[in-house]
C-alpha cells in the first residue's frame, strides 16, 4: 500500500488545516500509536515520529487513562494513548466572534442601550485598573509603547506613529473584527480606555468597519480629558474626520449624545417594567 503523506500542523494562527493525525485525535478522543496507523493508513513507525514531532510543538499530550476509560492490558509504549493539547483545540474551528455577537445583541434587546453602554462603561474601568500600575512611572513615549499591547501581549500588528507632533496607534489586526463589525460602538471602549490612560483626546481616524484595513487611535496631546467625564460613545466617522481632507481628526470632539435607535436598537422601558412585575 501507497503511504500518505500526512502534513505537520502548521503553529501559525488561520494557518492550513490541522494534520490528519490532529483530526484523527480530534475524532477519536484518545489513541495509540497502533490505533493512529490503522485510521490513517501509514506505518507504526511514521505515526510514531509524528506523535513525537507534535508532542514537541505542544499539540500532542499524553491521554489520563483513567480520564479516557481505557483499560491499560499490558504496560508498553505500544499501549500509551494520546490526546489533543489545549492548544491544539484552538486549530479547529470556532466560532467566539459569533457567540460574542449574539450575545451583544441579546443584551440590547434585554436591556437596552443604556444597559449596554453601563457594561461597556464596566470594561473600560476594568481595563484602567490593569493597565495603571503598569504605565504609572512611565514617559509618554514609553507608555505609547507598552499600549501597543492593548489588545494582545507583543502584538506584532500595533505601531505608534508620529504625525506633526501627535502620536498615533496603528493596529492593522483587530482581534475581534467580526464582534465590531456587528456592533461598531464595542470600540468605544478602547477609546475611552486609551483617553483616561493617556489622560488626552483619542480620535480613530481610520477605521476596519470603513474598509481602511486598520484602525488609527490619533492621540491629542492638546486636548486634556477632564478627569471627571464618564464613558462616552465615539462619535461617528463623518463626526471625527472632514469628508475631503486628510484624516487629521477633529480640533474638538463634539459633544457626546446618547444611544440613538440606529445606533443600538433598544426595547421600551415600560415592557421591562411590565416583565420585572410579572
Amino acid at each position: 500500500m501507497a503511504r500518505r503523506r500526512t502534513p505537520l500542523a502548521n503553529a501559525r494562527a488561520n494557518g492550513p488545516a490541522p494534520s490528519a493525525l490532529l483530526q484523527a485525535l480530534k475524532r477519536g478522543g484518545s489513541l495509540t500509536i497502533r490505533e493512529l496507523a490503522q485510521d490513517l493508513g501509514i506505518t507504526y513507525e511514521a505515526v510514531r515520529q509524528q506523535i513525537a514531532e507534535l508532542q514537541r510543538a505542544g499539540w500532542v499530550t499524553g491521554a489520563n487513562l483513567a480520564a479516557s476509560g481505557a483499560r491499560l492490558s499490558k504496560p508498553g509504549p505500544a499501549s500509551r494513548r494520546y490526546r489533543l493539547s489545549v492548544a491544539a483545540e484552538h486549530l479547529f474551528p470556532k466560532h467566539y466572534d459569533a457567540l460574542s455577537a449574539e450575545l451583544v445583541q441579546q443584551l440590547i434587546e434585554s436591556f437596552g442601550a443604556e444597559g449596554v453602554v453601563e457594561i461597556l462603561g464596566r470594561m473600560t474601568d476594568a481595563r484602567v485598573r490593569r493597565w495603571t500600575p503598569v504605565l504609572q512611572s512611565l514617559s509618554l513615549k514609553q507608555k505609547l509603547k507598552a499600549l501597543c499591547s492593548l489588545y494582545e501581549d507583543k502584538d506584532a500588528y500595533m505601531e505608534v506613529e508620529w504625525q506633526d507632533g501627535a502620536p498615533a496607534l496603528i493596529e492593522r489586526n483587530c482581534p475581534f473584527l467580526n464582534v465590531a463589525q456587528a456592533h461598531p460602538a464595542i470600540c468605544s471602549v478602547s477609546i475611552n480606555t486609551l483617553e483616561r490612560l493617556l489622560g488626552c483626546r483619542v480620535v480613530r481616524e481610520r477605521r476596519f468597519q470603513s474598509g481602511h484595513g486598520r484602525c488609527v487611535f490619533r492621540v491629542r496631546l492638546d486636548q486634556p480629558r477632564p478627569q471627571s467625564e464618564t464613558f462616552t460613545l465615539e462619535p461617528s466617522e463623518s463626526q471625527t474626520r472632514p469628508a475631503d481632507g486628510p484624516a487629521a481628526g477633529p480640533a474638538s470632539r463634539p459633544a457626546p449624545k446618547p444611544p440613538t435607535p440606529r445606533t443600538w436598537p433598544r426595547r421600551a422601558v415600560p415592557d421591562r417594567q411590565r416583565r420585572g412585575s410579572r
